[in-house]
């Protein structure tokens, strides 16, 4: 009894420590911490210590965002959790680039909420030239009729259609890595997690911010979410989405148990003593979570939010959302 009294004081002790460090110096923790935090810490602890963190270094105002389908199923990719691979049936829509009317519809809508950036996201390995000419044409009309911030997630792109992306409006470019390196091939055999890191690579070198993170739940371990962590560390985004894996009937993963909240807190707990400065997202898969769980969620790390529906799953009731991030403190 003693001797556990005595790991706990001074694991406590070692957590005030590194909170203080990492306030002072907006570094995350090592993977040596990380790993001791895990084994020593209890769970209670490591939410305040991420707490701290959030409250001292990231800002008051809560950053989100909005995406539409712009493109829907019939992807050659084999992704064992995507409802929109041509690999499985899952009765996902399947429809060409839509037009730029709806799109620039629902940007307009998605401004006129307050919602800071509206997303185009597309299915596909790549979208050719003719697609991004399209969606160019719809990054400029957007621009012309209000202010909101434009992103795209569009698969393998090239450094020369991503600066002409960026040319017509489009400031951030999304690619999640999805997993952890030493368990990505497990889930994924049509394309490699490097490729995913050369297409941010050449987002960056076209002048964009990326936008990089993963889904958890998948049926890796804690150690391969730090894992993944701390390779988006390595790439420097400044905006890492948090999904949970919703099961979708007709993919490999159908049957993969959810994890429970206890594991995706602390999953956001690691992430922000990891990633102390960039924006932790909320994604897909958070619908199923109680309103309790969603704001501690925001106190110990999210501090973003794919606001509204997601791609093939629904997504959280957008002014339920909004209630329950002003309750853990941020503005909106």
């Amino acid at each position: 009894m003693v001797c556990a009294q005595a790991v706990l004081f001074l694991c406590n002790y070692m957590l005030d420590s590194i909170i203080e460090r990492i306030i002072a110096s907006g570094e995350g923790i090592s993977p040596d911490e990380a790993k001791m935090i895990m084994e020593k810490c209890r769970e209670d602890d490591i939410f305040i210590a991420a707490e701290k963190v959030t409250r001292a270094c990231v800002p008051s105002k809560f950053d989100s965002c909005s995406i539409i389908n712009a493109k829907s199923g019939k992807c050659p990719e084999d992704c064992k959790w995507c409802a929109q691979s041509a690999h499985y049936n899952t009765g996902a829509e399947e429809y060409p680039l839509r037009d730029s009317g709806p799109m620039v519809k629902a940007a307009l809508m998605c401004a006129e909420r307050g919602i800071g950036r509206f997303s185009f996201v597309t299915s596909g390995r790549r979208l050719n030239d003719e697609e991004v000419d399209s969606l160019c044409r719809t990054a400029k009309e957007i621009h012309s009729r209000c202010s909101i911030s434009l992103c795209m997630s569009s698969g393998l792109l090239s450094r020369q259609q991503l600066e002409r992306l960026l040319e017509a409006g489009v400031t951030r470019y999304h690619c999640n890595l999805e997993t952890a390196p030493s368990y990505f091939g497990s889930l994924c055999t049509t394309h490699t997690q490097e490729n995913k890191l050369n297409t941010l690579r050449a987002a960056v070198e076209a002048g964009m911010d990326v936008c990089s993170g993963g889904i958890i739940g998948m049926g890796e371990t804690m150690e391969q979410r730090i894992e993944l962590a701390f390779k988006l560390k390595d790439t420097g985004v400044s905006s890492v989405p948090v999904n949970v894996l919703s099961p979708i009937k007709g993919t490999p993963l159908e049957d993969q148990p959810l994890i429970s909240d206890s594991e995706v807190l602390k999953t956001v707990a690691m992430f922000r003593l990891i990633l102390p400065k960039a924006y932790l997202r909320f994604a897909g898969g958070l619908a199923r979570f109680s309103g309790e769980t969603m704001v501690k969620a925001y106190r110990i790390g999210i501090n973003a939010a794919i606001i509204g529906d997601m791609l093939t799953t629904e997504g959280a009731d957008i002014s339920a959302n909004v209630k329950r991030i002003k309750e853990a403190g941020y503005e909106f």
